[in-house]
């Protein structure tokens, strides 16, 4: 009997891998993403196919984890200053866009006769939206960390903390959930707080040295037992405190993103994150329930269309409002507009203290599935009828097994002023660029240059990284100088990497990154410039050279003193004697 058990088991297990393994690059090949793949597949194994699965849902508990450990490597990108600078975004956006939209899909639900505590929980439930497929989604597309996948994280982030409140209400919306006592709302409050405050005191205080003690073990098995230890456990104390098990896995996420082991910790999640995403949205298709939806098509379909357009017209209103552009607004829109798996557990809550029935339960619930399966198709469609302008690769080479003994990251006019010293002592350089107007431009100059993101470690492979004697960072963009520097610093660490900053703040990013040399873009040239301007004024040559100097050692000195912490939003707060001519220089230099 046990035999028989175990064989039933491996057979639904092989079933689950086969029809990702099928499904997914079929559609991928289709252009249909591997989300819909996912889903394709789970309904096709599911209870309303081949009926190898009978109960979805202990399906969907376990692949919940692969949200959870998709949300600790996103809090893993986010540094705790990065994460307060996006303070507006979550609840200034955030706010915004879950109000607006629950004030409209609640009209929904009165308008088809149901009172306004259930209009208002089926609307809640479509509102927040599905964090798995947005981040997949922005994944895929690469633009997880740009601006405006920021902005739409940090309304997911908002989201994720909005499940708390709405938990609540459901239970004071319940019948006879009135009665509940204050001070019992008060404790379920303090619980939450407690749980999040010992998930920071044991992250601020604990997870480093608790790594380190085990790195020095090098069993590579124990990390990665290690890894997983802290996003389960993490995600289980939230739980446990009555809010989301995400959240809780961001959470320490972020307060490990300054680790140095925070790359390690990457790439150990990495495989399972990605097996238990994808194990997720094969239960999401398991779970859409043909005969509910046969049974009430009409009010299935009212309620999918309504809710997917009046969503679609409050975020792209709200995001219209706070100065997104129309391609940016119209993106979100579509990316945005499906109902997400906190709907479920919403759902649940709602129907365990009998606020909903069940029939109504699983038809929202199927409302919310159909919602998640069109927005593949949505977005595909939008990217036809709004194309992204992808750049042109006519004459232009993909980095590919260089091998010069420097590597020069960014070929702007800063990188080909470094070149040409390099060039002129004759060393092999090999150079790689992201606008492939600018390499078309230096190739008539008689410069290669080869077609590469140097933020992305296959290409820093593929441009000869490992086997270079030098690495020179000369992008424009701070946030992607520091990637690279932190990528390279892990991968490559004997090579040394010098770096253009763009300011000051951006320099000690660099330096805490790693860097083993950083110089302002504008600081040399600058001093240069002054110099010059002394002498027209008449100044001796001799206290021109201590002047400028003294601007040096002063400079360096207040790096020093910032870099132990002297910055505050950005602003030196530290000058000591520097003489008035020189203060107020630090933002710009």
């Amino acid at each position: 009997m046990a035999a028989e058990v175990q064989g039933t088991d491996l057979v639904k297990i092989v079933a689950l891998l086969g029809a990702a393994v099928v499904a997914v690059p079929i559609f991928k090949r289709l252009g249909l993403g591997s989300v819909l793949g996912y889903l394709a597949a789970g309904l096709v194994i599911g209870p309303f196919g081949l009926a190898l699965f009978a109960d979805p849902q202990a399906i969907l508990h376990v692949a919940e984890l692969g949200v959870v450990m998709f949300l600790f490597i996103i809090g893993l990108e986010m540094e705790p200053s990065r994460l307060w600078n996006m303070r507006r975004e979550i609840f200034g956006l955030g706010l915004m866009q879950v109000g607006a939209c629950s004030a409209l899909l609640s009209c929904v639900g009165l308008a088809l006769g149901f009172p306004l505590g259930i209009s208002f929980v089926a609307a809640a439930g479509f509102v927040l939206t599905s964090t798995a497929i947005v981040m997949q989604v922005l994944e895929e597309r690469g633009e997880l960390s740009t601006p405006k996948g920021q902005r739409m994280v940090s309304v997911l982030l908002l989201e994720d903390l909005a499940i708390v409140p709405l938990l609540a209400l459901v239970t004071f919306l319940a019948p006879g959930g009135a009665d509940v006592t204050v001070m019992a709302r008060l404790t379920s409050v303090a619980i939450g707080l407690g749980a999040i405050m010992a998930l920071l005191v044991v992250g601020r205080w604990l997870l480093n040295p608790m790594f380190s003690l085990l790195a020095s073990a090098r069993a590579r098995e124990v990390m990665t037992a290690a890894a997983l230890l802290v996003v389960l456990g993490s995600a289980l104390a939230m739980q446990l405190g009555g809010l989301s098990m995400a959240m809780g896995a961001f959470l320490a996420g972020v307060l490990l993103s300054e680790s140095s082991f925070r790359h390690q910790l990457e790439a150990d999640i990495e495989p399972f994150r990605g097996l238990l995403l994808g194990l997720f949205f094969l239960g999401v298709g398991m779970a859409l329930n043909l005969t509910v939806i046969a049974a009430n098509w009409q009010l299935v379909t009212i309620s999918v269309v309504s809710y997917i357009i009046l969503k679609f017209l409050g975020i792209y209103g709200i995001a219209r409002l706070v100065g997104s552009s129309n391609r940016e607004a119209l993106e979100r829109s579509v990316i945005m507009a499906q109902g997400g798996e906190f709907a479920f557990v919403l759902y649940a809550a709602a129907t365990s203290v009998g606020l909903i029935t069940g029939e109504a339960n699983a038809i929202l619930t199927a409302t919310i599935i159909i919602s998640m399966i069109l927005t593949p198709i949505m977005i595909i469609i939008h990217d036809r009828l709004v194309p992204i302008a992808a750049p042109s690769m006519d004459g232009v080479e993909r980095a590919a097994g260089l091998e010069g003994n420097a590597l020069i990251i960014g070929f702007g006019r800063f990188g080909q002023i470094v070149s040409q010293p390099l060039l002129a002592r004759g060393h092999t350089i090999s150079i790689i660029e992201t606008d492939t107007e600018s390499i078309r431009a230096a190739a008539e100059f008689g410069f290669k240059i080869y077609y590469g993101d140097g933020t992305r470690l296959d290409i820093l492979r593929a441009a000869g990284a490992a086997n270079a004697r030098a690495i020179v960072v000369a992008i424009d963009d701070p946030a992607g100088a520091k990637k690279i520097v932190e990528l390279a610093k892990a991968e490559f660490p004997l090579v040394p990497i010098l770096a253009r900053a763009f300011d000051r703040t951006a320099a000690i990013e660099l330096i805490h990154a790693g860097v083993d040399y950083q110089i302002r873009e504008t600081f040399e040239s600058a001093l240069l410039l002054s110099e010059q301007a002394l002498l027209r004024l008449g100044d001796e040559p001799e206290t021109v050279e201590e002047v400028i100097a003294e601007v040096r050692r002063r400079d360096a000195e207040r790096l020093d003193l910032e870099m132990c912490g002297g910055i505050y939003a950005g602003r030196s707060l530290i000058h000591g004697n520097v003489p008035r001519s020189v203060r107020g220089t630090e933002e710009q230099t």
